[in-house]
């Protein structure tokens, strides 16, 4: 009987091992999962972000027609150039300025909640200045790019954070 009460007391006390143990191996578990679900905030802009976003906005299908199909970003910008009137009367360049800063703001949120503070876009040619948009503080990180177009025409973007 002395003997049956000890492989009873081992018995139990390798349950409660086994029990601690999964009770710590759980607890780790746990802490790691939460590091790795907790991702850092974004800090800063890539480049890659601005350029890409770039060329797909000049890309992007505008509301102005001429008599063929609706104008592009970029097939635009050279219609406003020429000072060319879109198929249902409106100005080319009004077209642009409003197409532009919709797809910024949607594109490019600014605030002390998000990663970017500002931004600016610039359109000129040789000539003259087409299009200058300004949107929320100038920091002194800022990624951009340039793009150059035909026509003389170039793009600049920024992206301040």
């Amino acid at each position: 009987m002395v003997e049956t009460r000890k492989k009873n007391k081992f018995g139990q006390e390798e349950m409660v091992g086994f029990a601690l143990i999964l009770i710590l191996v759980a607890v780790i578990l746990l802490v790691f999962l939460g590091f790795s679900l907790r991702s850092p905030p974004k800090e800063s802009v890539e480049s890659y972000e601005v350029e890409s976003f770039l060329q797909s906005m000049l890309q992007y299908t505008t509301e102005c027609e001429d008599n063929i199909e609706r104008l592009s970003v970029q097939d635009l910008i050279f219609s406003c150039n020429e000072n060319e009137k879109c198929a249902d009367g409106k100005n080319s360049c009004e077209v642009l300025k409003t197409e532009v800063e919709s797809i910024l703001k949607e594109s490019w949120k600014i605030g002390d909640e998000w990663p970017v503070k500002g931004y600016e876009l610039i359109i000129n040619t040789d000539t003259q200045s087409i299009l200058e948009i300004k949107e929320g503080e100038t920091t002194g990180n800022s990624k951009g790019a340039p793009q150059y177009l035909p026509k003389e025409t170039d793009v600049f973007f920024k992206a301040y954070y």
